[in-house]
């Protein structure tokens, strides 16, 4: 009302003076504004990308969404159908793999280091082989994507850098964003409050890789508690044939050795089980002990 009672040509005057003003505003809030535009994109982005329907037939949008983007978990109990394998190209994380691979409706996507492990993975059915660095942030991001489950046998060392820590932290961090709701962590007995399970000669000598394993672990246990996770914390590993009789146990005093095989019998067991989700347990075969050990067994 006040501009209509103005002359035509002061009204042209003000509207001149509002138009530089409102340009001078915009050009100082873009750079503030500019990172939340981006992170609403972003979330908007990642929230259509659960609206999808898996190879299988897994509806996505059947699965209610959390205002933080994460799909509920009900009613998933064995439906896992997309599984990240971190660490599958050799040791548990590959009979992870060639057990997964084996499970109809399953499709299972593994990084590795190789051009040879990629070929020799992509033999099996059901398995895509990416071939990247589980240190860099991006590649693990690259098979996380479209997954709904992760496995990570994640160790040792590459060039003197111990990939234990890293390479799972890019995993816990990035793995609720992307849609993945459940997550399976192979550390080891040592790590954690199982120290004491091992004599301190034994774990001085894996003291390095203790530490980062019981970072990783920490990461997951402190800063994502919402999260659907399982740690499995397995003895000695040795390669031999499956026993068929290793436990899992929720005993932090629990020690031994145990075959690579029946660790991931047992992995592929605790990810289609909601009595292991949030649970923190070792892996060992008490009967391979001399004489042999005896361990409360958690139930699956």
């Amino acid at each position: 009302f006040f501009c209509l009672g103005l002359h035509q040509s002061m009204r042209s005057v003000l509207a001149v003076v509002l138009l530089s003003a409102s340009i001078c505003v915009d050009a100082f809030l873009a750079p503030v504004c500019a990172p939340l535009v981006k992170t609403r994109f972003q979330a908007a982005s990642y929230r259509r990308a659960y609206t999808t329907t898996s190879a299988r037939g897994l509806k996505m949008e059947d699965l209610e969404l959390t205002d933080a983007g994460r799909r509920e978990l009900r009613d998933l109990e064995g439906k896992w159908k997309n599984v990240c394998v971190l660490g599958g190209s050799k040791g548990v994380g590959r009979a992870i793999v060639d057990i997964l691979s084996k499970l109809d409706g399953v499709n299972v996507v593994a990084l590795v280091r190789s051009d040879d492990a990629k070929a020799e993975l992509e033999a099996l059915d059901g398995v895509k082989a990416v071939k990247g660095d589980a240190s860099e942030a991006a590649d693990v991001i690259s098979v996380l994507d479209g997954c709904d489950a992760a496995i990570s046998t994640l160790g040792g060392a590459t060039d003197g850098v111990r990939i234990d820590y890293k390479g799972n932290m890019n995993m816990i961090e990035n793995a609720g964003i992307l849609g993945v709701t459940r997550m399976i962590l192979v550390t080891s007995v040592g790590s954690g409050d199982s120290k004491e399970a091992l004599p301190e000669s034994t774990y001085e000598v894996l003291k390095e890789a203790l530490v980062d394993k019981t970072k990783a672990e920490n990461l997951l246990l402190k800063y994502y508690t919402n999260s659907d996770y399982t740690i499995i914390r397995p003895g000695g590993l040795k390669d031999a044939p499956a026993t068929g009789k290793a436990i899992l146990t929720a005993d932090t005093k629990a020690a031994g050795a145990i075959h690579r095989a029946d660790v991931a019998s047992l992995c592929v067991d605790a990810l289609y089980s909601k009595k292991c989700s949030q649970k923190v347990l070792s892996a060992v075969d008490p009967s391979l002990a001399d004489p042999p050990t005896s361990f409360e067994a958690f139930a699956l």
